[in-house]
């Protein structure tokens, strides 16, 4: 759904209108640039935005003679697919906008077709420091050039239904803590499909306690953490290393769980598992808060409040402590030097201290000034945080300063590698779920069910078939 930033074309004729008559009007009018942006927000995020916009627009837009109009292309997808096509001139696609928000895979793509402008020019190296290093040279695709404006960044949390955990906990004596380490949750799992088997009468009939979001970040951090790097990239060649040892704990901490009931995956998103109960943790990003619910609804019908605790995601005992950076940054298209200028001049304003704390405190993501980024900044702002942003930001902030930051690599056919990473292990569970839950229909126990599923062969089948395609997309 797209949404247009309302105050902007009347900013605009506002402009235009206080010029005066006559010829000083045509002078002036002439003088006013006008750029587009595209996004990808929803909800909050999208309005907390549009606000900023029009806030620009009546203040700083006026000022320097800039009127910005915004528009939310849907979806992250939605909004790379609606670049690409008006980068390709593809029959029906509007025109590329001045501004849009990207990850790493889809600005490289862009810029290796000539549509990125270079912003090192634009920023001073002063004003370059006052970002966090690793968020602005993530946009840094070859030397010094800045082809991504950082804006807001957000790294991933865990979200813990404690309301239902404090039930399990009093039952087992297990604590949260047991949840800081990957293997640890698949052990809490097990012990928790298990305790809620206990409860009926009924056979393998345990509750799943875990779910994630963006399997690709799981490959990703998770191969960092065990000591290797999934890809690497030197001189615009991509290398693959899809380690055996490595992706086959990743798949025994995943999958395996998975298949058997421990994990589950249902909704759109794992907070939607959340909300229906389906689950009681999940992994999301920070700027998913929004999203998180307050309470669970049981049945069309029924529902109970719950708090939800944030925890730090978990990470695989004994590795390199390492967390994904996320969250799209701002291109700016080649265009005239003024429109180029005036996109410049919008995303330092939006990104000052102020505003993008602010920008923070309303959507979860992690304000991207080196001032800015911490707690004491964020609580002295005297912006009104509730206890759950509050608690998801601090664990945010935390994370940046305690980890290393991973993103993955720029290179030709990185989108199409993530999309693979995305789906490969997590499409196989939900189909092998399905399967096992069909055997125990019929009258198998789990572990019958679940054996072929869960041998040494089946892995290796998978390994075997997804390390072909991923060498393949790595070759092409």
């Amino acid at each position: 759904m797209k949404y247009q930033s309302r105050f902007a074309l009347a900013a605009l004729s506002a402009a235009l209108f206080l010029t005066g008559c006559g010829g000083a009007e045509t002078s002036s009018a002439q003088e006013v640039t006008s750029i587009t942006v595209w996004n990808y927000y929803n909800g909050a995020q999208l309005t907390s935005f549009n606000a900023l916009v029009d806030e620009f627009n009546a203040t700083r837009g006026r000022e320097k003679q800039v009127v910005v109009n915004s528009t939310s292309q849907g979806t992250v997808a939605d909004l790379a697919g609606n670049v690409i096509s008006a980068a390709k001139g593809e029959a029906g696609a509007e025109q590329l906008p001045n501004v849009f928000s990207a990850y790493v895979d889809t600005a490289f793509q862009l810029d290796q077709m000539g549509f990125v402008a270079d912003l090192d020019a634009y920023l001073t190296e002063e004003e370059q420091s006052w970002y966090v290093d690793s968020f602005l040279d993530e946009g840094r695709f070859s030397g010094q050039d800045i082809k991504i404006f950082p804006v807001a960044k957000s790294v991933e949390i865990l979200a813990v239904n404690e309301t239902e955990w404090n039930v399990f906990a009093q039952a087992t004596g297990v604590t949260l803590d047991a949840l800081a380490t990957v293997e640890g949750v698949t052990e809490t799992a097990e012990a928790y499909y298990k305790w809620t088997d206990s409860l009926t009468d009924t056979p393998d009939d345990g509750k799943a306690l875990f779910g994630r979001d963006a399997m690709a970040n799981y490959f990703f951090s998770g191969s960092m953490q065990l000591g290797t790097r999934l890809v690497a990239v030197e001189d615009g060649k991509a290398t693959l290393d899809f380690d055996h040892d490595v992706v086959r704990k990743l798949w025994d901490n995943y999958y395996v769980p998975f298949i058997k009931g421990r994990f589950a995956a249902s909704g759109r998103f794992r907070s939607d598992d959340l909300k229906t109960g389906n689950i009681i943790a999940c992994v999301g990003s920070s700027s998913s808060a929004t999203y998180l619910p307050e309470t669970v609804s049981t049945s069309d019908t029924e529902s109970h409040p719950i708090h939800l605790k944030i925890l730090p995601c978990p990470q695989f005992r004994g590795g390199t402590a390492c967390a994904i950076q996320q969250g799209a940054g701002m291109v700016v298209t080649e265009g005239t030097k003024a429109e180029i200028a005036a996109s410049v001049e919008f995303l330092k304003w939006f990104t000052d201290r102020e505003r993008n704390i602010r920008f923070s405190v309303d959507s979860g993501y992690l304000p991207v000034m080196k001032t800015a980024n911490s707690m004491k900044a964020i609580r002295a702002s005297g912006l009104t945080l509730t206890d759950l942003m509050d608690e998801v930001l601090t664990v945010s902030v935390d994370t940046i300063n305690e980890n290393l930051l991973y993103t993955p690599p720029a290179f030709a056919g990185g989108s199409s590698l993530r999309n693979e990473l995305e789906y490969a292990m997590s499409d196989q569970a939900v189909e092998d779920r399905g399967e096992v839950l069909a055997r125990m229909r019929e009258g198998q126990t789990m572990a019958a069910a679940a054996a072929d599923f869960a041998s040494d062969q089946h892995f290796e089948d998978w390994y075997s078939a997804t390390l072909i395609r991923l060498q393949t997309i790595i070759g092409g």
